[in-house]
């Protein structure tokens, strides 16, 4: 008689830190019948950091461009689990990691963490500017803005309510240029119609940038009409200056200027999530970003991947690695989704370009594409598009499609509330992350 065999084989373990659109799409690409498939975010949703800088100043609903990873692991991932926690440290030598509230075994891991702001440095800039990396810091920025426009409508002082006002905005790349171009609509169109106590003269909107030109990373010509836009929205633009320090409401310029401003918006750095290693060190480069091979493998570490943002895939092409943008994360996903599946690596990861594009408020935009430029109208519809397309789910396709229709004829938005939190109960959560 034939014994009894358990057929039962347990899978390896492939733990994914982070569900972001690099670790999200490479979760639904994965064969999950060959995997244990397990995705760590500290978030129980997924986010669409390109709509940020609209949350941030009132232009959509936070719900609106956020997704819960359980319900899209259930319909596009079915097998793979969701574990929430911050991710404190990575054992290396026994293939573990460490979160605030686990420790998980993992066979192969990819990292997928992305990136937080980069303070270079500044002294305690990180508690005094506002923050555009998570919905949680786009929610306290919009908070701030309309508490500030509240409280401006009622004082009797006219250089008390300028100060209260002064808007400035560092860095002049995509998210600094939407966010100042977004700040200028409301100064030249919301508040005559919303807070007609305030002046257009009272709201100082300003964009500093380090480099000699906005949207550095684009074109020429597309820095050229990102200014003239500014210009027209009453943004005040101060190129070739770089921020030494902030502190009582006073920007120091390393030329020695000085200027005032209330409410300063920190768009001009970013840096790879950080982790702690036990064990074997992986090779670290510019950006505390993990160095990988052509087929996203961290080196100096065994069984590990980095995709995305957080990671340093550098070719012929681009030596200094690929932008810090989401179709690089995408198609690293995919491509390292395929070499898995297939259990051999055999097909390196390269970069096809499908153009940059920003916008600069109602009707601007500018597009770089690789044979050709948009600007104006065209631009504006051409990334609307393709940042509606991207969002997960159709009821949030939908939601942010009404709630621009509606914003476009009317210039008002039900996403104009002010919503604090309750102070107490105090909670535990920053003490456990």
């Amino acid at each position: 008689m034939a014994d009894n065999k358990n057929t039962s084989i347990k899978k390896p373990r492939m733990v994914i830190i982070g569900g972001g659109f690099a670790g999200l799409n490479f979760v639904k690409r994965i064969d999950r019948t060959k995997w244990e498939v397990i995705l760590i975010d500290k978030n129980n949703f997924h986010s669409f950091p390109p709509l940020f800088y609209q949350v941030a100043t009132s232009g959509v609903d936070p719900s609106s461009i956020s997704f819960p990873l359980r319900r899209e692991l259930r319909s596009r991932a079915k097998g793979a689990l969701f574990n929430m926690g911050t991710v404190k440290s990575i054992d290396t030598t026994k293939k573990q990691v460490t979160t605030n509230l686990e420790a998980l075994d993992y066979d192969q891991l990819v990292i997928a963490a992305g990136t937080t702001n980069n303070f270079y440095g500044i002294p305690n800039l990180e508690k005094n500017v506002y923050t555009l990396k998570s919905t949680a810091e786009a929610i306290r920025c919009r908070n701030d803005i309309l508490d500030r426009l509240e409280r401006a409508a009622i004082i009797e002082d006219a250089e008390t309510r300028r100060k209260l006002l002064t808007f400035t905005i560092i860095g002049g790349g995509p998210t600094g240029v939407e966010v100042a171009g977004a700040l200028g609509e409301m100064k030249k169109y919301i508040l005559k119609r919303e807070y007609p106590r305030i002046e257009q003269d009272d709201v100082t909107v300003n964009i500093i940038e380090g480099s000699d030109r906005l949207l550095r990373t684009m074109s020429e010509k597309a820095s050229q009409e990102a200014l003239k836009y500014m210009a027209h929205l009453m943004v005040n633009v101060t190129l070739g200056k770089t921020m030494s320090t902030y502190e009582h409401n006073i920007i120091r310029f390393t030329d020695g200027e000085e200027i005032y401003s209330e409410m300063v918006i920190w768009t001009a750095g970013i840096t790879g999530e950080p982790f702690t290693f036990v064990g074997k060190q992986p090779e670290m480069g510019p950006g505390n970003r993990f160095i990988v091979d052509e087929f996203n493998r961290v080196q100096g570490v065994d069984d590990i991947f980095a995709i995305g943002d957080i990671c340093l895939h550098m070719d012929e092409k681009y030596p200094r690695g690929c932008p810090q943008l989401a179709q690089v994360a995408i198609q690293q996903a995919k491509n390292l989704a395929y070499n898995l599946n297939r259990q051999k690596f055999s097909h390196p990861f390269v970069y096809k370009d499908k153009g940059t594009m920003a916008t600069v408020g109602r009707n601007r935009a500018v597009c770089d594409f690789n044979h050709f430029h948009m600007s104006g109208l065209p631009a504006w519809f051409t990334w609307m598009l393709v940042h509606l397309m991207s969002l997960l789910g159709m009821r949030n396709k939908i939601m942010v499609f009404i709630t621009w229709i509606w914003s476009y004829f009317t210039y008002s938005s039900g996403a104009r509330l002010l919503l604090h939190t309750n102070r107490y109960p105090l909670r535990k959560r920053w003490e456990e992350c």
